[in-house]
């Protein structure tokens, strides 16, 4: 199974890119993961609410045509459902039984378009406090890496 990480934005702090493929290293071949960065769409310090909406819509179609037909998609939403390390690790599980890649959506500045959100299957939420995207990328590759070595019975959770 594959586990892409779509994030609108690029040129990420080095610490930014260390951390996360800290954890993309450690998890094994049966879990890849991958990093995918989304162009940002074009915004001004003062943008109207009309520029926002086109820039999120054009980081929303570059997502959806990154996505394989197949993907189970999951879109990183504050109003999504938040899940504990235990139910990631089972979600991870019922990921690998589906037989399908998954693709994690960060959003940019403004979030997810809604066409990235109606083709997700589940939306989940980090934490209900508003984080920086580097620091997402970071944690999510963390999150992922700690929920399969639970499954794995790795002592790293403990």
């Amino acid at each position: 199974m594959k586990v892409r990480i779509l994030a609108a934005g690029g040129k990420m702090p080095a610490w930014v890119q260390e951390g996360y493929a800290e954890y993309a290293k450690r998890l094994p071949r049966e879990i890849a993961l991958e990093m995918v960065e989304i162009p940002l769409g074009q915004r001004g310090q003062k943008s109207s609410a009309a520029l926002i909406d086109k820039a999120r819509k054009k980081e929303g179609e570059a997502m959806l045509a990154a996505l394989g037909p197949r993907d189970h998609v999951v879109a990183l939403d504050v109003k999504g459902k938040p899940w504990s390390t235990e139910q990631l690790s089972d979600q991870l599980r019922d990921w690998q039984l589906l037989g399908e890649n998954v693709s994690l959506l960060i959003g940019g500045p403004d979030g997810l378009s809604q066409d990235c959100l109606s083709r997700a299957r589940q939306r989940w939420s980090l934490s209900p406090l508003t984080l920086p995207h580097p620091l997402v990328r970071v944690v999510l590759a963390e999150q992922i890496y700690r929920a399969w070595t639970l499954l794995a019975g790795h002592p790293y959770h403990k």
